[in-house]
């Protein structure tokens, strides 16, 4: 279809009048687009199956992927690879990335797509993904990765953890009012980010369930040899509301942000006519860069 589109524009621009060939290439975009759409209702269907909630794999073109959830996956790689969330641009054909809650390791997929020659540092503390988070780096070849299993705190030691196994978790001290059940208790290591900053990093990725506020203090003027970072806010029912001082840190660090929603699916709560209360839960993408002078 890429290549038939391609053809169409080609042939456009030497034989039709500018009107007509518009509405050609707007209905040839909106063919192109609805057969991508419907490619991704398909894998999205395929792996959200009942029966893909246990450990699984599939081969996708940009990678393999293990999972331990067809659903919880799914909605990964198309966020990463379709929504490209953390997409960044690079200076140098090898960028430092920290990986902050690496999951399952689909955003480690994604950057070493667009950037074979990253470096990573990831960061996973849930004893019941990291196994597979391990398979993804293996089975995919990925070089110059460095998998730590822990959480990152402002003080190293090990803490109380509570994960659901899939995608949810929080350190014991950040424990929402409203924790589903089923959640399991681990005591995990934790870490400095802020010994990790010991050279310029292109890019700070950052979901560690609402540890980030801790994270970043942490590491203040830090800060300052990060070029790119995106991190996700996370406004639960018990934790304490920190968005301003993330975006202060950020503003005083010499960054220039924007924040983002992902969309109404993701965040039913903030859909207009906009409701704040007490319960109300939400996620929010900020998006910072170092700007030049």
């Amino acid at each position: 279809m890429t290549y038939a589109y391609s053809t169409i524009k080609k042939v456009g621009r030497t034989f039709l009048p500018v009107r007509t060939r518009a509405r050609i290439l707007n209905a040839a975009a909106a063919v192109k687009e609805w057969r991508e759409e419907r490619e991704w209702a398909r894998l999205g269907h395929r792996m959200c199956s009942a029966l893909r909630s246990v450990p699984d794999v599939e081969h996708l073109p940009q990678c393999v992927l293990h999972f331990n959830n067809g659903l919880n996956a799914f909605g990964q790689y198309r966020l990463i690879f379709r929504d490209l969330i953390y997409h960044f641009e690079a200076e140098r054909p090898n960028p430092l990335i920290l990986d902050c809650g690496s999951n399952i390791g689909v955003s480690m997929l994604y950057f070493k797509h667009v950037y074979p020659g990253a470096r990573i540092i990831g960061f996973e503390p849930d004893p019941a993904i990291f196994p597979c988070l391990q398979k993804n780096v293996r089975d995919n070849g990925l070089a110059d990765v460095e998998l730590i299993q822990a959480a990152l705190t402002p003080s190293p030691g090990v803490l109380t953890f509570y994960s659901d196994g899939l995608s949810g978790s929080c350190l014991g001290q950040n424990l929402p009012k409203d924790l589903p059940e089923g959640w399991v208790k681990y005591d995990v290591p934790c870490v400095r980010l802020r010994d990790y900053i010991t050279e310029p990093v292109d890019f700070l990725k950052m979901n560690i369930e609402g540890a980030e506020w801790e994270a970043l203090a942490d590491c203040d003027e830090r800060l300052e040899a990060v070029r790119q970072m995106v991190i996700e806010y996370h406004h639960w029912k018990g934790l304490p509301r920190t968005l301003h001082q993330i975006l202060e840190l950020l503003h005083r660090r010499g960054f220039t942000y924007s924040i983002n929603h992902f969309d109404y699916d993701v965040n039913p709560a903030l859909r207009p006519p906009f409701r704040l209360t007490a319960d109300t839960r939400y996620y929010l993408m900020i998006f910072a860069k170092r700007l030049e002078e």
